[in-house]
């Protein structure tokens, strides 16, 4: 099956998801061939990416490294170990609790403590219900599981300020924060200032190599810097995704409030098609939700139709909902997204459920 899929995507010319088709030659493509080299995670690219990344996040330091599954379980280790306790508060839907395999308790001695709803965004008031010491809030924006959905800004601002209040640390899982600061019409830099420190991806809406920064005080990023030596994460050589995410990242960045109204463009042209609806509508961030009205079967049947004859990438699968006769997918609007107009991908869209 996995073959299979894989061979339909090579044979295909032309995406509408996210980033699009992006080929091996397109990434290495993406590496100046003039950047400067590290050794170990020191000097070069690396230096300058971090550097480059702790002023558009506003915070006095950064570190690059090579997963944010590692990131993540490092920087809220560095948090518990300067408190008196080892919780974590996060939503039910945070990616440490759902797919990386309780790597913050088995390796890092944490304690995930899920607040709220899984169908809803965490509010000020979920934060009530807990009595126990925290070491630290954990905040997703967006909130990829729910569609690319923000808080409020006066919630997310209370939110914040009820962790610092206990003394806890507030660590953003900004994965997409990128994508956010479309959302809230404010700049990276305003976003994560709520924030002791930050997380943010390269590979995902930026479309470079692997890679991500942790970005937050000089001694908090000592000791993140320290456990990504512990962790097996300092690379003799990381300057190829170092250079891959510098050179993407600001036109990017520049391109999310483009992003974002076409997102906008593409759910109200889908307003009129009850066959599929869009969640959250208007989108928020340059994602959103699709349900669509139709079998997983007949999903995937029409998907490969048209990757078969028009060439055009689309989802092999999709997710089955409670629904037998619903499914859902994520749409990311990237570079690949905007080169289609809304009207076109909303009739391709449609044809998913014939």
């Amino acid at each position: 099956m996995e073959d299979d899929i894989s061979a339909r995507r090579a044979a295909c010319t032309d995406s509408l998801l996210g980033n699009g088709l992006v080929r091996p030659p397109e990434l290495l493509a993406s590496i100046d061939r003039d950047a400067r080299p590290d050794l170990y995670g020191e000097g070069g690219v690396v230096a300058e990416l971090e550097e480059h990344v702790a002023t558009l996040l506003g915070k006095p330091a950064a570190v690059f490294l090579p997963s944010g599954t590692m990131a993540q379980g490092a920087v809220l280790r560095v948090h518990a170990d300067q408190r008196s306790s080892r919780t974590i508060v996060w939503h039910p839907y945070s990616h440490l609790e759902r797919h990386e395999g309780q790597g913050y308790a088995r390796l890092h001695q944490l304690i995930g403590r899920p607040v709220g709803d899984f169908e809803r965004l965490i509010r000020r008031t979920d934060l009530d219900s807990v009595a126990e010491p925290v070491a630290a809030l954990l905040l997703e924006l967006p909130q990829r599981d729910l569609g690319g959905t923000l808080p409020p800004w006066d919630d997310l601002v209370a939110q914040t300020s009820w962790a610092r209040d206990r003394g806890a640390a507030v660590h953003l899982d900004g994965a997409r924060l990128w994508e956010a600061g479309a959302g809230y019409e404010r700049s990276p830099a305003e976003i994560a200032a709520l924030f002791d420190t930050v997380y943010v991806s390269f590979y995902k809406g930026i479309g470079a190599l692997p890679g991500c920064c942790v970005a937050g005080p000089e001694d908090d990023i000592a000791q993140v810097r320290e456990w990504r030596g512990r962790l097996g994460g300092t690379l003799f050589a990381m300057w190829p995704a170092a250079s891959s995410a510098l050179g993407l990242l600001d036109a990017t960045l520049a391109e999310m409030p483009a992003r974002l109204a076409h997102a906008r463009a593409i759910a109200a042209a889908l307003a009129g098609m009850p066959e599929v609806r869009v969640v959250p509508d208007p989108p928020q961030t340059p994602m959103m939700h699709l349900l669509f009205a139709t079998t997983a079967e007949r999903f995937r049947t029409n998907a490969r139709r048209i990757s078969e004859e028009t060439g055009l990438w689309m989802w092999p699968n999709a997710v089955e909902t409670g629904d037998p006769e619903v499914v859902r997918c994520e749409l990311s609007v990237g570079r690949a997204t905007l080169r289609h107009k809304p009207g076109t991908i909303t009739e391709i869209l449609a044809g998913l459920c014939a």
